[in-house]
């Protein structure tokens, strides 16, 4: 690893500064793109997607590059897998939560299941990269290279579903459905929309900065502990960096944005899937996957399962309680756990 190093203190104390300014952020990170769906017209599900998904993405891209740029491997491909598995438990989470129904009923939203799909097609990559780890154009995976086109290609189908859906979720009692509520709101008094996209990227500055805080802390706690850095990366700083997820998945519920705040998760979810191919661009040794171990691809694994399962949660729709989705989701991430403990036994 190269790169200084902070001690136990500094590395525990940073996590916590990070941890703070996150959840003070992330109520207004909601409103806000909850605003600008309805201001512009793109709708819940892809403001949930690209704004939200995208600035609550910022401390986990910066927390994976500096593991690469730093020569920490196993670290850096754990944090964008680690981000994508707890983000998707935010989701059980969010689910006991909203007590009207089970939330994926509620936010039925075609754009979503797409999202999921997108995904599990994403998470796909790295595993083949992993295959065939010695395969590189110049010392970068190929598979890392298509992940930036297949993300981009999956943003058109969305849009696609969105403009031309052939399918519909059967409108029940429970449905919350995606209807702007504030088109007219600058008219009326509200803020304007160029101050609204001033105040989302300042937020996005905010989130953005407790990357370095979180890299720097978790690598740091590495150092200071021994413990295994894959471990580390799938657990410690990803709950962080995934914590405004969690916070603007809550306030998107408060608000009864149901359909923004599942569009976050998966948005996120989908830019951690970016993360992989800027941890192998950044990982200057070679491919990143040559020296990830095979613990890489358990996260890989185990990940996708949670991806599909949820994809299979927005399609089955279970109307009351906590779906077969909220259940399993939490158990597949603490087996994943059991199982790095395991190995590093």
């Amino acid at each position: 690893m190269t790169g200084t190093t902070w001690s136990l203190g500094p590395s525990v104390g940073a996590l916590a500064v990070a941890l703070l300014i996150i959840v003070f952020v992330g109520k207004a990170l909601a409103t806000t793109a909850d605003t600008l769906a309805d201001r512009t017209g793109m709708g819940e599900a892809v403001a949930g997607a690209l704004l939200l998904g995208g600035v609550t993405s910022l401390p986990g891209i910066a927390t994976t590059v500096l593991g690469a740029w730093q020569g920490d491997a196993q670290f850096a491909i754990a944090n964008p897998i680690g981000g994508i598995a707890v983000q998707t438990v935010w989701l059980a989470i969010a689910d006991l939560l909203y007590r009207r129904s089970n939330i994926e009923h509620a936010a039925a939203s075609l754009e979503n299941i797409m999202q999921a799909l997108v995904l599990v097609s994403l998470l796909c990559l790295p595993v083949v990269a992993y295959a065939t780890p010695a395969l590189t154009i110049g010392w970068v995976h190929p598979a890392s290279l298509l992940i930036p086109v297949l993300y981009l290609y999956g943003l058109y189908l969305v849009r696609r579903v969105r403009e031309g859906p052939m399918w519909r979720a059967e409108q029940t009692s429970d449905t919350r459905q995606d209807v702007p509520d504030d088109a007219n709101g600058e008219a009326a008094g509200g803020p304007s929309t160029r101050r609204l996209w001033l105040r989302l990227a300042a937020l996005a500055v905010v989130v953005g900065g407790t990357g370095y805080l979180i890299g720097q802390g978790g690598l740091g706690v590495i150092a200071a502990t021994g413990l295994p850095s894959g471990f580390v990366g799938f657990t410690v700083t990803t709950a962080i960096t995934s914590l405004p997820e969690l916070v603007t998945l809550i306030a998107a519920v408060r608000i009864g944005a149901l359909t923004l705040g599942i569009g976050n998760i998966l948005g996120g979810n989908a830019f951690d899937a970016l993360m992989i191919f800027l941890a192998d661009a950044t990982y200057r040794p070679g491919s990143i996957y040559t020296d990830a171990a095979s613990a890489g691809l358990v996260l890989a694994g185990t990940t996708t399962l949670m991806t599909a399962t949820l994809a299979a949660g927005l399609l089955m729709r279970e109307r009351r309680g906590v779906g077969f989705e909220g259940v399993a989701i939490p158990l597949i991430y603490l087996a994943t756990v059991v199982v790095l403990l395991v190995r590093a036994a």
